[in-house]
C-alpha cells in the first residue's frame, strides 16, 4: 500500500511544551489531521494489529539541510492516529529515504504487512 502524504512537521515542531504539560504544536495537529483527511478521501484499508515494514521516502521542499530522523515521529503517529494500524510498535522494519525536493514537499510512505 502506498500513501502520498504532505510534508511531516520535525520532531523540533512537533510538540510544545507549557510548565509540565506537553502538548502538540498547531503543525502537529494540521498534519494528524491532513493524514486522516487522506486516509478517508482514499479509502486506505485498515491493517489492525498486523506486523509492518514500512519503507518512507521524504521529499523535501528545498535542498535546505535537515535531519531526516526528526521527521519519523510525526509521519508514524499521524498514520495510527488516522486507524491505519493500532499501533506503531507493530513496525518492525523501518527505512526512510530522501528523496528529491518538490513544491510544498511530500512523504511517501510504503507500507507492508509482514507475514510470520
Amino acid at each position: 500500500m502506498i500513501l502520498t502524504l504532505p510534508y511531516p512537521p520535525s520532531v523540533n515542531t512537533y510538540w510544545r511544551a507549557n510548565g509540565k504539560r506537553r502538548f502538540l504544536s498547531k503543525a502537529g495537529v494540521e498534519f494528524k489531521s491532513a493524514v486522516q483527511e487522506y486516509v478517508i478521501n482514499n479509502s486506505i484499508p485498515k491493517l489492525g494489529d498486523a506486523r509492518l515494514r514500512v519503507d518512507i521516502v521524504i521529499r523535501p521542499r528545498s535542498r535546505r539541510v535537515f535531519d531526516i530522523d526528526n521527521l519519523l515521529k510525526a509521519i508514524l503517529d499521524a498514520m495510527m492516529n488516522a486507524g491505519v494500524y493500532d499501533d506503531d510498535s507493530q513496525v518492525d522494519d523501518l527505512h526512510i529515504t530522501r528523496g528529491d525536493p518538490c513544491p510544498n514537499g511530500a512523504c511517501i510512505v510504503i507500507l507492508e504487512v509482514i507475514n510470520g
